[in-house]
């Protein structure tokens, strides 16, 4: 069987970190481009990684016919016209997350998809992660018997990322704390829930901490240094409450917060057991037994989850099986995160009246 031959469109952190290493390690795929709108980046990764041609332009990729497979690690005000131009030129996409700014943007991404027939899968790396998949496996085998409710909490003291860069430019990014960590935890919950439809989204976003950029302080800076002539519109808190059709989940979130306490956890509560979940580490599991309170911690093998991602992306185009990362499936994170924010500007409540027609 010959190898699928992929190009990869952005090459900053996540395509260096993740997506080019786990193609390299797949002996099924081959990377023919690395794109990037500054070339520098991508003759460098042709350089450092001893394959493929160095383009500016991503309609060269989408213009050979020899490529199958394109994964887009642009920053976020690119994922959804590109993920769309490669649809429509017959090629197969897995788009880092968030999938687009915009709800009404990942709805756009999914009506192409729908009419082309081809993959589009989101990075929700999550979704590959063994711990959590252990913990949906709990749940559906009624380990924790009824889950009534999940709190998730994604708070740091000082983390806005690149201050007065694309990540803190709303044009950019589509927001800041929420659709950039908010959007993983959130995947979690529905992915371990099922994905029940959200039926009400209450929920407030504040923009704080970061909006004098000059007086800023801060110990280090991922995707820094700041640019004091930037800007900062997006948000730094988050707090919202979800019902959905099975539990509620509410969420507390923040880049930077006057608080020093950095929490990266998901609590599952079920009426037979509860599960506290670190995020990108282990889980426990509380229970009672007898009258007596159980706390237990289990051990397991973890795969890599991002070449498990790559494999499966690559094994699906070959299958036609529908994973779990389908814009199908994730644009109902999509969907929670656009009600979070428009529940913010407008100051009250989003109600759901329909099934969710617009998202299946």
């Amino acid at each position: 069987m010959s190898k699928i031959k992929v190009a990869i469109i952005g090459c900053g952190s996540i395509a260096n970190a993740s997506h080019i290493p786990s193609y390299l390690a797949n002996p099924n795929a081959e990377i023919k481009y690395f794109c990037d709108i500054i070339k520098e980046k991508a003759d460098k990764a042709v350089l450092d990684y001893s394959c493929g041609e160095a383009i500016e332009d991503y309609r060269i990729a989408l213009n050979d016919p020899e490529i199958e497979a394109v994964s887009v690690c642009t920053p976020n005000d690119g994922h959804a016209a590109i993920s769309i131009n490669c649809l429509r030129a017959g090629k197969n996409v897995l788009c880092e997350k968030p999938a687009a700014r915009t709800y009404a943007e990942a709805l756009e991404m999914q009506k192409v998809q729908h009419e082309t027939g081809r993959v589009l899968n989101i990075g929700v790396v999550n979704r590959f992660n063994t711990g959590v998949n252990l913990i949906k496996k709990l749940i559906t085998n009624g380990e924790l018997g009824e889950v009534y409710h999940v709190y998730v909490s994604f708070r740091s003291q000082r983390s806005i990322p690149g201050l007065g860069g694309a990540f803190t430019t709303k044009s950019i990014a589509g927001g800041g704390a929420l659709i950039d960590w908010g959007v993983h935890f959130l995947d979690i919950v529905m992915y371990c829930l099922g994905d029940p439809l959200p039926m009400t989204v209450s929920g407030q976003t504040y923009s704080k901490l970061g909006l004098d950029i000059p007086d800023y302080s801060y110990i280090n800076m991922w995707a820094g240094p700041p640019n004091y002539s930037g800007t900062y519109d997006v948000d730094d808190f988050v707090t919202a409450l979800i019902r959905t059709e099975g539990p509620t989940i509410s969420l507390n979130g923040a880049w930077a917060q006057n608080i020093g306490s950095e929490e990266m956890y998901i609590d599952l509560l079920g009426s037979k057991a509860g599960i506290r979940l670190q995020y990108g580490k282990g889980f426990k599991v509380y229970g009672a037994k007898d009258g007596v309170l159980l706390e237990t911690t289990p051990t397991y093998k973890s795969d890599e989850m991002f070449q498990d991602e790559i494999d499966s992306f690559l094994e699906c185009i070959r299958t036609g099986e529908k994973l779990a990362s389908h814009i199908d499936t994730v644009i109902l994170s999509s969907r929670i995160i656009q009600g979070i924010y428009d529940s913010s500007e407008l100051n009250r409540e989003i109600v759901y009246e329909s099934a969710m027609e617009d998202a299946k």
